[in-house]
Protein backbone atom coordinates (compact mmCIF):
# COMPACT_ATOMS: atom_id res chain seq x y z
CA UNK A 1 0.00 0.00 0.00
CA UNK A 2 0.65 3.48 -0.82
CA UNK A 3 1.20 6.21 1.68
CA UNK A 4 -0.60 9.55 1.21
CA UNK A 5 1.91 12.11 2.28
CA UNK A 6 0.86 16.25 2.33
CA UNK A 7 3.30 18.19 0.17
CA UNK A 8 3.71 21.61 0.94
CA UNK A 9 4.22 23.92 -2.00
CA UNK A 10 6.24 27.38 -1.92
CA UNK A 11 5.66 29.52 -4.97
CA UNK A 12 8.43 32.47 -4.72
CA UNK A 13 7.07 35.88 -6.10
CA UNK A 14 9.40 38.99 -7.53
CA UNK A 15 8.80 42.33 -4.91
CA UNK A 16 5.76 44.36 -6.54
CA UNK A 17 6.40 46.89 -4.78
CA UNK A 18 9.02 48.31 -7.39
CA UNK A 19 6.10 48.71 -10.27
CA UNK A 20 3.23 49.58 -8.04
CA UNK A 21 5.70 52.85 -6.78
CA UNK A 22 6.48 53.39 -10.44
CA UNK A 23 3.12 53.85 -11.03
CA UNK A 24 2.47 56.29 -8.30
CA UNK A 25 5.08 58.31 -9.19
CA UNK A 26 4.35 58.44 -13.24
CA UNK A 27 0.80 59.22 -12.37
CA UNK A 28 1.38 61.94 -9.05
CA UNK A 29 4.04 63.39 -11.73
CA UNK A 30 1.96 63.96 -14.58
CA UNK A 31 -0.98 65.34 -11.92
CA UNK A 32 1.12 67.44 -10.68
CA UNK A 33 2.11 69.08 -13.88
CA UNK A 34 -1.40 70.07 -14.04
CA UNK A 35 -1.62 71.39 -10.58
CA UNK A 36 1.12 73.72 -10.87
CA UNK A 37 0.19 74.99 -14.19
CA UNK A 38 2.47 73.59 -16.77
CA UNK A 39 -0.01 71.80 -18.07
CA UNK A 40 -2.96 72.27 -18.90
CA UNK A 41 -6.41 70.24 -18.26
CA UNK A 42 -6.84 66.40 -17.27
CA UNK A 43 -7.69 64.85 -20.76
CA UNK A 44 -4.23 63.19 -21.43
CA UNK A 45 -3.50 62.76 -17.60
CA UNK A 46 -6.59 60.00 -17.55
CA UNK A 47 -4.71 57.21 -19.34
CA UNK A 48 -1.50 57.43 -16.94
CA UNK A 49 -4.11 57.81 -14.01
CA UNK A 50 -5.88 54.53 -15.00
CA UNK A 51 -2.89 52.34 -16.23
CA UNK A 52 -0.24 53.39 -13.98
CA UNK A 53 -2.01 55.29 -11.29
CA UNK A 54 -4.63 52.40 -10.84
CA UNK A 55 -3.46 49.10 -13.22
CA UNK A 56 0.05 48.99 -11.89
CA UNK A 57 -0.87 48.96 -8.33
CA UNK A 58 -3.42 47.01 -9.12
CA UNK A 59 -1.37 44.28 -10.31
CA UNK A 60 1.34 45.32 -6.79
CA UNK A 61 -1.72 45.02 -5.02
CA UNK A 62 -2.86 41.09 -6.03
CA UNK A 63 0.42 40.06 -5.71
CA UNK A 64 1.62 41.34 -2.70
CA UNK A 65 -1.67 39.36 -1.78
CA UNK A 66 -0.01 36.17 -3.11
CA UNK A 67 2.51 37.00 -0.98
CA UNK A 68 0.51 37.11 2.31
CA UNK A 69 1.07 40.47 2.87
CA UNK A 70 -1.53 42.29 4.25
CA UNK A 71 -0.17 46.16 4.52
CA UNK A 72 1.20 45.94 0.85
CA UNK A 73 -1.99 44.80 -0.49
CA UNK A 74 -4.23 46.57 1.22
CA UNK A 75 -1.89 50.13 0.35
CA UNK A 76 -1.73 49.24 -3.29
CA UNK A 77 -5.31 48.17 -3.97
CA UNK A 78 -6.82 50.98 -2.05
CA UNK A 79 -4.88 53.81 -3.82
CA UNK A 80 -5.31 51.41 -7.21
CA UNK A 81 -9.14 52.28 -6.35
CA UNK A 82 -8.24 56.08 -5.85
CA UNK A 83 -6.80 56.72 -9.02
CA UNK A 84 -9.79 54.76 -10.87
CA UNK A 85 -11.80 57.41 -8.77
CA UNK A 86 -10.17 59.98 -9.87
CA UNK A 87 -10.12 59.24 -13.55
CA UNK A 88 -13.92 58.69 -13.25
CA UNK A 89 -14.69 61.97 -11.86
CA UNK A 90 -12.30 63.65 -14.27
CA UNK A 91 -13.64 61.92 -17.16
CA UNK A 92 -17.38 62.85 -15.78
CA UNK A 93 -16.51 66.50 -15.37
CA UNK A 94 -15.00 66.38 -19.30
CA UNK A 95 -18.38 65.88 -19.88
CA UNK A 96 -17.87 62.17 -20.95
CA UNK A 97 -21.00 61.22 -20.02
CA UNK A 98 -22.88 63.64 -20.85
CA UNK A 99 -23.01 67.34 -20.44
CA UNK A 100 -25.72 67.01 -17.23
CA UNK A 101 -24.04 64.61 -15.34
CA UNK A 102 -20.89 67.06 -15.61
CA UNK A 103 -23.36 70.19 -14.80
CA UNK A 104 -24.47 68.64 -11.95
CA UNK A 105 -21.17 67.00 -10.31
CA UNK A 106 -20.50 68.70 -7.03
CA UNK A 107 -17.18 69.55 -6.12
CA UNK A 108 -17.63 68.61 -2.34
CA UNK A 109 -18.30 64.94 -2.50
CA UNK A 110 -14.85 64.54 -4.03
CA UNK A 111 -13.89 66.82 -1.08
CA UNK A 112 -15.07 64.18 1.28
CA UNK A 113 -13.91 61.09 -1.09
CA UNK A 114 -10.17 63.02 -0.01
CA UNK A 115 -11.01 63.31 3.64
CA UNK A 116 -12.32 59.77 3.81
CA UNK A 117 -8.54 58.26 2.14
CA UNK A 118 -6.95 60.95 4.67
CA UNK A 119 -7.75 59.36 7.60
CA UNK A 120 -7.06 55.83 5.47
CA UNK A 121 -3.76 56.89 4.51
CA UNK A 122 -3.44 58.16 8.51
CA UNK A 123 -3.47 54.83 9.85
CA UNK A 124 -1.32 53.14 6.90
CA UNK A 125 1.35 55.81 7.55
CA UNK A 126 1.43 54.48 11.09
CA UNK A 127 2.12 51.08 9.86
CA UNK A 128 4.61 52.50 7.32
CA UNK A 129 6.64 53.41 10.10
CA UNK A 130 7.48 49.76 10.48
CA UNK A 131 8.68 48.94 6.93
CA UNK A 132 10.95 51.71 5.78
CA UNK A 133 11.62 55.70 6.16
CA UNK A 134 11.05 55.94 2.31
CA UNK A 135 8.06 54.64 2.51
CA UNK A 136 6.83 56.13 5.45
CA UNK A 137 7.93 59.96 3.40
CA UNK A 138 5.87 59.04 1.16
CA UNK A 139 2.90 58.34 3.27
CA UNK A 140 3.12 61.43 4.87
CA UNK A 141 3.54 63.54 1.86
CA UNK A 142 0.17 61.63 0.87
CA UNK A 143 -1.33 62.78 3.98
CA UNK A 144 -0.34 66.32 3.24
CA UNK A 145 -2.25 65.59 -0.53
CA UNK A 146 -5.05 64.43 0.67
CA UNK A 147 -5.95 67.17 3.63
CA UNK A 148 -5.20 70.00 0.90
CA UNK A 149 -7.40 68.25 -1.83
CA UNK A 150 -9.86 67.98 0.68
CA UNK A 151 -9.75 71.37 1.89
CA UNK A 152 -9.37 72.90 -1.42
CA UNK A 153 -12.71 70.73 -2.19
CA UNK A 154 -14.83 72.28 0.61
CA UNK A 155 -13.64 75.62 -0.72
CA UNK A 156 -11.30 76.49 2.31
CA UNK A 157 -7.91 78.27 1.83
CA UNK A 158 -8.59 77.01 -1.79
CA UNK A 159 -5.52 78.87 -3.36
CA UNK A 160 -3.04 77.92 -0.49
CA UNK A 161 -4.36 74.15 0.05
CA UNK A 162 -4.25 73.63 -3.62
CA UNK A 163 -0.28 75.14 -3.88
CA UNK A 164 -0.11 72.81 -1.10
CA UNK A 165 -1.58 70.13 -2.77
CA UNK A 166 0.59 70.61 -5.89
CA UNK A 167 3.98 70.70 -4.43
CA UNK A 168 3.11 67.59 -2.25
CA UNK A 169 2.16 65.90 -5.27
CA UNK A 170 5.16 66.95 -7.05
CA UNK A 171 7.15 65.54 -3.94
CA UNK A 172 5.44 62.05 -3.77
CA UNK A 173 6.40 61.68 -7.32
CA UNK A 174 10.06 62.08 -6.73
CA UNK A 175 10.07 59.74 -3.54
CA UNK A 176 8.12 56.93 -5.30
CA UNK A 177 10.84 57.33 -8.04
CA UNK A 178 13.74 57.00 -5.30
CA UNK A 179 11.57 54.00 -3.84
CA UNK A 180 10.88 52.47 -6.50
CA UNK A 181 14.44 52.12 -7.91
CA UNK A 182 15.79 51.25 -4.63
CA UNK A 183 13.54 48.70 -4.72
CA UNK A 184 14.80 47.39 -8.25
CA UNK A 185 18.27 48.13 -7.52
CA UNK A 186 18.94 46.68 -4.18
CA UNK A 187 17.01 43.15 -5.22
CA UNK A 188 19.09 43.30 -8.38
CA UNK A 189 22.78 43.54 -6.53
CA UNK A 190 22.08 42.08 -3.29
CA UNK A 191 22.85 44.72 -1.52
CA UNK A 192 22.08 48.00 -0.34
CA UNK A 193 22.56 50.19 -3.51
CA UNK A 194 20.32 52.95 -2.48
CA UNK A 195 19.42 53.13 1.00
CA UNK A 196 15.97 53.07 2.48
CA UNK A 197 16.23 53.96 6.18
CA UNK A 198 15.48 51.25 8.82
CA UNK A 199 12.01 50.85 10.69
CA UNK A 200 11.44 53.44 13.82
CA UNK A 201 11.18 49.97 15.46
CA UNK A 202 8.56 51.79 17.91
CA UNK A 203 5.08 49.27 17.48
CA UNK A 204 7.62 46.26 16.34
CA UNK A 205 9.80 44.04 18.73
Amino acid sequence: MSNNQAQNVSVSCADPSALGLLGLAIVTLVASSQKLNITDGVSLAVPWAIFLGAFAQLFACISDSKKGNTFGTTAFGAYAFFWFGVAASWLVSLGVFGEKMAAAADIRQLGFAFLGYFIFSVYMTIGAMETHKVLFSIFVLIDILLISLALSSFGIMQELTHTVAAYSELLISMTAFYGSAAAVLNTHFGRTFLPVGKPFGIFKK
